[in-house]
């Protein structure tokens, strides 16, 4: 994160890598997952964080109350500016949400999570939508770390190592996907020549996807009844024996 920032200011950096062909190809990848995805997610708020795209994400949520936080202002579709591990938005309120390669360049990516967890109704969902470091997206990422430059600066995460954290805030995971088989190449001729790629690593290889999309559900808490004092006291009288009475009258 550091070394990003030393170069140029990561959201802009971010976007105008988006501009790029290789960042057009990752777009219309992320869109396609997201538009199968987002249909199947109900309710009255939906919540994308991270807007590195121009155009919000949420096309196809069926949900009509969307907004999308940034911690940019100027980034074209960013609603409300705000910082992922500091967000804005009231607890238990929000019913889906897109973290949008927000751990990746997070100060720290735990705390992005547990602010998703704090924001989400009970049973609301995530879509996390992550580089994965195990492909050659993320051979790339570690070979040029160092330059600075966006998206490759970012510290990738596996989707075992997402879930892990999902799971120890109390989320199900329930669906795993990998996308783009092809090296990320800029060059828009070699890119569709090796479009090839694509069936035969969601064949055979799925794991090595340059990015994994992960969705879970917030884990509704059973709260286990405390039954009342007066109830507990009652029953440490002993089965058998009568309890006090009242007696009135006169001694004869």
């Amino acid at each position: 994160m550091q070394q990003c920032k030393a170069k140029c200011d990561l959201p802009g950096c971010l976007r105008s890598w988006y501009t790029t062909p290789l960042g057009r190809l990752l777009e219309q990848a992320e869109r396609r997952e997201l538009d199968d995805l987002l249909p199947g997610l109900f309710g009255y708020h939906a919540l994308q964080i991270g807007a590195a795209c121009a155009a919000p994400l949420l096309g196809a949520s069926p949900i009509r109350h969307r907004l999308v936080i940034d911690q940019d202002p100027a980034a074209p579709s960013c609603g409300l500016a705000a910082s992922a591990a500091a967000l804005p938005i009231a607890s238990d309120s929000v019913d889906a949400v897109v973290l949008h390669h927000i751990l990746e360049f997070a100060a720290d990516p735990h705390q992005a999570l547990r602010e998703v967890e704090r924001i989400l109704i009970p049973e609301g969902k995530v879509v996390i939508v992550s580089f994965n470091p195990f492909s050659t997206w993320g051979l790339r990422g570690w070979l040029r770390r160092r330059r600075g430059d966006a998206p490759w600066c970012g510290r990738f995460f596996s989707a075992p190592r997402v879930r892990d954290w999902l799971a120890l805030l109390g989320f199900d995971l329930l669906e795993s996907r990998h996308r783009l088989f092809r090296p990320p190449l800029q060059s828009p001729r070699l890119m569709r020549r090796l479009a090839f790629l694509e069936h035969w690593g969601y064949r055979w290889w799925p794991p090595l996807g340059g990015i994994h999309v992960l969705v879970a559900r917030k884990r509704v808490v059973a709260l286990t009844p405390i039954r009342p004092r007066w109830a507990t006291a009652r029953r440490l009288v002993g089965t058998g024996l009568a309890e006090p009475t009242s007696r009135s009258g006169s001694r004869g």
